[in-house]
């Protein structure tokens, strides 16, 4: 290794130190042939570029970190604190204690003030030598939420309008010897959204406001900002303002500002795209260096980088004998991620070097006509192999994103794929979520369907909001490009549903404006973006939509329902849930699911005992779902006897319980349905490949669909979603007097199973009955007929058992080994259980709910 002392012994001992911190002895003698051959090019690369010794000032961009405590004033100097950033002015508050928690009982509308304020964060700091020396330094916000002017030293030096970017400003002949004054100066964003819309006059664009139960703002869709910040039918109002990091970069030569990768498969070979972006203070040349030590494959590139922004693409080809590790979703194989290692020497002597990591995947989304049916397929393919799509919908963790820790979203995404998920969807009126959720995803195998942030309104196609949606689609595509966890883009969330059903009573002479714009801005500008810099996964202008068949009809289908094509959302809430024949047999649903509570203990944390009553003051204010706390109790009256307890506050527990039952029996029965139907066509409808309920997490402790409460507790959901999303899965309904039990296989083997079925009485343990069925083969990754019998034949034949008294359980054995089962054991009511001859138990319950 001797080789490499000379000129290049900085960059050889980074190496070392990052490449030895992962590995074994044994791991490092197997490569020391490769890294040998890695040294003698190096040296070969260094001795052709001329190379002199490198001073320390000349390797790295200079990092000076402006995190920390800020000063906070609100608009007429009122107010005055200590700020933390990252943080918003809430957070900020709260933490000096000028307010409560805003989550507490009402505070939610008693601190609309702040929103309605403008709020300054000013940071007064002394930049070292080593900043003032450099040529060229650079001052990056991550974030800025949202509307602000940024001035330094008294200089307007920029003016903000998108919470979805980063901006950086060049800083040159602005930084003092002595002190530097950085201000941002926020102006509401409710006033600046409605003074928007206000100035939009030629022609609407709703809507204009959220419903008056949901306590919101108006005008979200005249602003880059969290749609749900101004309130939605599970969430508060709390438009926020704030930075997330700030920090100044400093060099000389070169500034490597980003890479990313992505693969892609020909015909014999993986091939490794590296997209660098740099920022260049004078044209120069040099040579680079891509390494995957795991593999032994590295080549070497000659740069040619121009003065000024500039995006260099290198592709690192895997020879065809090399053998590379998938990743796969979750329940489909291991999370595989290999490091690349990229070194570069200048002309100028400066030296940059970064670390990745590289998947290699594919994904395919399949639209193809299915025989015996109308219209095409809808499902993905991962790395060749069909997958069903199994999860739920992701919400923002917390309306103050500076309080969302890594910790809390290991928490919420661990219980996902605990829960036997491989995908959530990020939806899209929320925000673009931070790297910590991504790089999970691509550890713990969940696939993500991302939105773009675009969620159930029309938006003005004016040329300053369009400039600065270009610039947010683009930062974030080559964000996040990168993870292999991200299997499809999705232009909005409904938009194209609004348009085509006419949520807006849009008149019929005016849709085509409408239409207009909504090719304009998800076609022309955000497709074309995203396809423009990322090939390697599919795009889908709107969810739900018809795919292809919208595409064919103008982007905007006659009925992006159908269920012939794509994906739908459907929400019934009067009709009985636990009846499967309401359910639409879609090629994929991607949005379906009922409302509860949570439970006591997390609501008791933000409440008064004067609130504990389902009809209190409090639960009409948490609930922003019209009509929402009447719709729960329906659906619990057609199948469950209400509480009763004379006791109020312990009348009140039993409620909130039976909205959880309730809620869990019916997206247990409708995604049973949605499983079961993956691999049948019923009159030209089926094919069901994905079911994603809504909603995963929670904003804060209110009614919701969500199966995971604010703070990470499971609700009853959550617990049936193990298993009713298990690899394997039996699964019984009735149809016409007859009992029918499938099979559900995410499997890639065949299984030769029989099914046991059981009657039980309601008032015994002991089993009434038993019969196993015959041999049949569960086909591999599909949905199997395993044993059908009347109903009325099983009961016959189960001494005094009748519909009311009796129950049937079934299960999943190994046909050569009766005691080993395959999956969880399922039931079947025979009535409903409002219906039951129960008995009363002898349980006692804890006091957790």
């Amino acid at each position: 290794m001797k080789c490499c002392e000379a000129t290049g012994e900085m960059t050889h001992a980074r190496w070392e130190r990052q490449l030895t911190r992962h590995m074994t002895e044994a791991w490092f003698l197997q490569r020391m042939a490769a890294l040998a051959l890695v040294c003698w090019l190096w040296t070969s690369l260094l001795l052709f570029c001329g190379a002199q010794a490198v001073r320390p000032e000349q390797t790295d961009v200079q990092v000076l970190s402006l995190n920390g405590k800020w000063s906070l004033r609100n608009g007429n100097g009122s107010l005055s604190l200590s700020a933390a950033v990252p943080g918003c002015v809430h957070t900020a508050l709260q933490a000096a204690e000028f307010i409560q928690d805003p989550y507490y009982r009402f505070n939610d509308v008693l601190y609309r003030w702040i929103s309605l304020d403008n709020w300054t964060y000013s940071l007064s700091f002394s930049a070292p030598p080593w900043i003032r020396t450099t040529k060229r330094v650079v001052l990056l916000f991550e974030e800025v939420d949202t509307i602000s002017t940024i001035t330094f030293n008294g200089v307007v030096i920029e003016t903000t309008d998108n919470m979805f970017r980063s901006y950086e400003f060049e800083l040159s002949g602005l930084l003092k010897k002595d002190v530097n004054l950085l201000e941002v100066a926020f102006v509401s964003a409710i006033t600046y959204a409605s003074q928007a819309s206000q100035a939009h006059s030629s022609y609407k664009v709703p809507p204009d406001c959220p419903p008056p139960v949901q306590n919101g703002e108006c005008h979200v869709n005249f602003i880059r900002k969290s749609q749900s910040s101004f309130s939605w039918d599970w969430g508060p109002a709390f438009p926020t303002q704030g930075l997330k990091g700030v920090q100044l970069q400093a060099f000389n030569f070169i500034r490597l500002q980003s890479l990313t990768t992505s693969t892609s498969r020909d015909s014999s070979s993986w091939i490794v795209d590296v997209d660098l972006f740099f920022d260049v203070v004078m044209e120069t040349a040099g040579r680079a260096l891509l390494f995957l030590p795991d593999l032994n494959v590295f080549q070497d590139f000659q740069l040619l980088l121009k003065e000024g922004q500039s995006k260099t693409s290198l592709v690192l080809l895997i020879p065809a004998n090399v053998s590379v590790d998938l990743w796969w979703p979750n329940g489909h194989g291991h999370q595989v991620q290999y490091r690349l290692f990229l070194e570069a020497r200048l002309d100028t002597g400066a030296t940059f070097h970064r670390e990745a990591r590289v998947a290699f995947r594919t994904v395919e989304l399949v639209q193809e006509t299915i025989p015996s049916s109308p219209g095409l397929s809808f499902y993905f393919k991962v790395n060749g192999r069909p997958i069903f799509l199994k999860g739920s919908n992701w919400i923002p963790a917390h309306s103050f994103q500076d309080l969302v820790t890594p910790d809390m979203l290991r928490n919420l995404l661990q219980s996902a794929v605990d829960a036997n998920m491989n995908i959530l969807r990020v939806w899209g009126g929320g925000v673009y979520e931070q790297e910590a959720f991504y790089h999970l995803c691509d550890e713990l195998g969940l696939m993500v369907w991302q939105d773009f942030m675009f969620a159930c309104a029309l938006y003005s196609i004016e040329k300053d909001f369009i400039q600065t949606v270009r610039y947010e689609v683009t930062q974030q595509v080559q964000r996040l490009k990168s993870h292999p966890s991200i299997i499809v883009w999705s232009g909005n969330n409904e938009n194209e549903a609004a348009i085509a059903t006419n949520w807006f009573s849009i008149p019929d002479d005016k849709r085509t404006r409408y239409v207009k714009d909504y090719v304009t801005l998800y076609v022309d500008n955000v497709k074309a973006i995203v396809e423009q810099e990322d090939r390697t996964r599919p795009f889908l202008v709107s969810s739900p939509t018809n795919g292809l068949e919208s595409e064919k009809e103008g982007f905007v289908a006659h009925d992006p329902y159908d269920v012939h094509y794509g994906d739908t959302h459907f929400y019934s809430y009067v009709k009985d849930c636990l009846d499967w024949n309401q359910f639409p047999r879609t090629r994929l649903a991607s949005e379906y699911g009922f409302q509860s509570w949570p439970s006591f203990s997390s609501l008791s944390k933000v409440s008064l005992p004067e609130d504990w009553e389902y009809n209190s003051k409090f639960s009409d204010h948490r609930q922003h779902h019209e009509l929402g706390n009447l719709e729960m109790l329906l659906q619990v009256a057609l199948n469950y006897r209400f509480p009763n307890n004379t006791d109020t506050l312990q009348r009140y527990k039993d409620t909130l319980y039976m909205t959880q039952v309730m809620q869990a029996e019916c997206v247990k029965k409708q995604t049973e349905f949605y499983r079961r139907s993956r691999s049948e066509i019923i009159d030209g409808k089926g094919h069901t490949m994905g079911a994603l309920y809504w909603q995963l997490n929670d904003i804060w402790q209110g009614a919701s669909w969500s199966s995971i409460e604010f703070g990470g507790k499971w609700k009853m959901l959550h617990y049936l979603a193990v298993e009713f999303f298990s690899p394997v899965l039996p699964v019984g309904f009735e149809e016409n007097g007859t009992l029918k039990i499938y099979g559900i296989s995410d499997l890639s083997t065949n299984l030769t199973l029989r099914v046991k079925v059981t009657v039980y009485q309601w008032s015994s343990l002991t089993p009434a009955c038993s019969s196993l069925s015959e041999e049949r083969v569960l086909i591999e990754n599909a949905a199997t007929l395993m044993m059908q019998c009347l109903i009325s034949d099983l009961l016959r034949d189960c001494g005094k058992c009748s519909r009311s008294s009796c129950l049937i359980t079934f299960d999943l054995h190994d046909s050569s080994n009766p005691t080993q089962r395959h999956g969880p054991t399922n039931h079947l009511f025979l009535t409903s259980l409002r219906d039951a001859e129960l008995h009363k138990p002898n349980i006692t319950v804890g006091s957790g709910f």
